[in-house]
């Protein structure tokens, strides 16, 4: 199953969490990095968590309007919590230029 970095991240955050996370928590993602306007932020992370519930990786809560959901808290399913179990035994990968010597 391929999950981008801030689906890991989200995963990995997580996971020490037997309770409801808030989902602010996720923002800290963005800490250091060129950064994308706060509006922006929302939406990916929005995304993603969206995305984590399709897969049966996370359980949102929230509420629900007659179009759309907003999740407010989220927390790992069984099998969100072996994925990210595998992803923190896993070694970071660094992209190496390659180029001539």
């Amino acid at each position: 199953m391929k999950l981008s970095a801030l689906q890991k991240f989200i995963l990995k955050e997580s996971f020490g969490q037997r309770n409801k996370i808030l989902r602010s928590r996720y923002h800290k993602y963005y800490n250091g990095k060129k950064t994308p306007s706060k509006l922006e932020q929302v939406k990916i992370i929005s995304k993603s968590i969206d995305r984590l519930i399709d897969k049966g990786l996370m359980v949102g809560y929230g509420q629900r309007t007659q179009h759309k959901w907003f999740i407010k808290e989220v927390s790992l399913t069984p099998k969100g919590r072996l994925i990210a179990k595998k992803l923190l035994g896993e070694q970071k990968s660094f992209q190496f230029k390659k180029g001539k010597r």
